[in-house]
Parts: C-alpha cells; sequence; structure tokens
C-alpha cells in the first residue's frame, strides 16, 4: 500500500521556500540600498486628488448667497454666463477677476490612474484579439485537415510563416504597411497583429484536436446521413474541444502577455504604462512589481475561468 505523503511536513516545507524568497528579495534590496516606497504608486493606481474646475473664458466670479455654485459673467456680452454648481471647494471669492483657465474650484472624486488605465487598455486588446483569434484558428484549423490540397497548403504556408517569425516583427509589419495602407489606427492594427499571430497557434491546437478524434467517429456520423460538415459540427469539433481546451487556455494567457508589445507602437497598454509612471516617480521596483500583479491577476482568472470549464464538461459526460 502507497504510504500517504506527511500534508503538514510539505505544507510546512512549501512556507519555508516561500519566506526564503521573500528574505532573498530582501536582502537584494539592502545589497544595493534600496529603499521601497509604495505610497508612490497608489496615485498612479487610483487618482483621489482634487480635479479642478477651470474657467473658460475671461470675465468676473459672481457666487450665489447660499455659495453653492459660481458663476462666471464674461467680458463679452454675447457669451453667456457659465455657472458652475458640483464642487467641492471654491478657490475664487465673489467679484475676482478671472481669466482663461484659472481654478474657480476642485472637486473630489476618484478616478482610475495611469497604471489602471493602462489594464483596462490590455484588457480590451485582449479580449478582441482572443475573439479573433478563436474564428480564424477554428478556420484554419479546419482548413488544416481539409482535402482540398489548396486549402490545406494555404493553411499550412499561413501557420508557419506566422510562427516562424517573431510577434514584434508583425505588429511594425501590421502598423506600418498594413496599416498605413488600410488607414488603420494603432488599437486595430495592434489587434490585428495579435489575432493573425495567435490563430496561427490556435489552429495547430485545433488540427491536433481533430486529429486525436478516431477516424471512426466521422464514418458513423456520415453513416447516419450527416455530411462533412454537420458531422464536423455535432460530432467531431464538440470532441475535440474537451481535449483542446488545456493548451487553448495556456495559448490565451501567452495572448495576454504578448499583448505588452503592443506598446511599440505607443498603444498605451499596462507596460506603457508602466514605464512612463516610473519614469515619472523614479520607483522602478514598486511599479514593476505592481505591473506584474496585475499580469499575474489577468492570467489567473483566465486559468481559473478556464478550471471551471474544464470541470463543468467532465461532469456533462
Amino acid at each position: 500500500m502507497e504510504k500517504t505523503p506527511n500534508k503538514l511536513l510539505w505544507h510546512g516545507v512549501l512556507l519555508a521556500i516561500l519566506l526564503g524568497v521573500g528574505y532573498s528579495v530582501l536582502l537584494a534590496s539592502q545589497s544595493i540600498q534600496y529603499t521601497w516606497r509604495w505610497e508612490r504608486v497608489v496615485p498612479y493606481l487610483v487618482n483621489t486628488e482634487p480635479r479642478p474646475v477651470m474657467s473658460p473664458f475671461d470675465g468676473v466670479a459672481s457666487i450665489s448667497t447660499d455659495g453653492l455654485s459660481v458663476s462666471i459673467e464674461s467680458d463679452n456680452s454675447a457669451e453667456p454666463a457659465q455657472v458652475f454648481n458640483e464642487f467641492s471647494q471654491l478657490v475664487v471669492g465673489d467679484g475676482d477677476m478671472i481669466f482663461e483657465g484659472d481654478v474657480v474650484a476642485t472637486t473630489n472624486d476618484w478616478r482610475l490612474g495611469p497604471i489602471m488605465n493602462g489594464l483596462v487598455m490590455t484588457l480590451k486588446i485582449s479580449i478582441v484579439s482572443l475573439i479573433f483569434a478563436v474564428i480564424i484558428g477554428l478556420f484554419v484549423g479546419l482548413a488544416r485537415v481539409s482535402s482540398n490540397p489548396a486549402l490545406k497548403y494555404l493553411s499550412l504556408i499561413y501557420v508557419e510563416i506566422v510562427r516562424g517569425t517573431p510577434l514584434l516583427v508583425q505588429i511594425f509589419i501590421f502598423y506600418f504597411f498594413i496599416g498605413t495602407v488600410l488607414g488603420l489606427d494603432r488599437f486595430t492594427a495592434g489587434a490585428a497583429a495579435l489575432s493573425i499571430f495567435a490563430a496561427a497557434y490556435v489552429a495547430e491546437i485545433i488540427r491536433s484536436g481533430i486529429q486525436s478524434i478516431p477516424a471512426g467517429q466521422m464514418e458513423a456520423a456520415r453513416s447516419l446521413g450527416m455530411n462533412y460538415a454537420q458531422a464536423m459540427i455535432y460530432i467531431v469539433l464538440p470532441q475535440a474541444f474537451k481535449r483542446t481546451l488545456p493548451p487553448m487556455a495556456g495559448q490565451f494567457i501567452n495572448l495576454i502577455k504578448d499583448s505588452s508589445l503592443v506598446s511599440v507602437i505607443s498603444i498605451t497598454d499596462l507596460t506603457k504604462a508602466g514605464r512612463e509612471v516610473v519614469s515619472g516617480t523614479f520607483a522602478p521596483f514598486e511599479v514593476w512589481f505592481t505591473v506584474a500583479l496585475l499580469y499575474l491577476v489577468l492570467t489567473g482568472s483566465l486559468s481559473w475561468m478556464v478550471k471551471l470549464l474544464e470541470k463543468r464538461l467532465a461532469n456533462s459526460d
């Protein structure tokens, strides 16, 4: 009978390893005499600084008797007065001369900082790229197992070219060449490059999943009167989907990480936002650790959802 491992012992080993890694990081920071200041990063995640309310033109400030609103009466009689009634603190007094761009009041609210805005951009471009990568990869994968020589070899050429060239080069080609010809903006060019790149890998995953299904499944479906498309959609692909889910999840995680390369065409994603914040705060370790953690949250969430889907599909068998 196989002996059950001592779980308490191995949990202790795991804890010791993690503590050792943390202590190594601490020693490394001390050796370079680095002072950790995590508070520098917080405003770049969630900005709670008062937002200024500026005057749109030159004029004179007039405050209401209850102090809840302020109006700017323009020197130009043809210009209607501008009234502000949503603010937290007034900066001007009644009768003050105001010039265009002067701060009239401030309002207290919170808004996403540059790093979180970069995270939103990364999420957007990753979702768009993932959807189109699956659609393109499905058609290319079906073409790879097609009996039509033209479809088969065209899809093979596409897969080999895309997988054999760096993603960074493909992004440059899409933005500076194809994007210029078709008038694509940065986001569209970046999403297209990511979709085309990931689709080549998705196609090979789908091809391997289809070929892993016994040929008898297709033959049995055809003997029941189904045509090739019906047999593929209702019999082969559902079985192949279950088998390709783990490698597909790995490819989607790689897609999220690869999206950091779109920063080279001035898309302010999470990586580019991190570089900009580092240049302004001079806190490289805090910022890059935060960026890495946010990427980990994205990929970890995707991995968790795929595991749930795997369990659900396994229970449905």
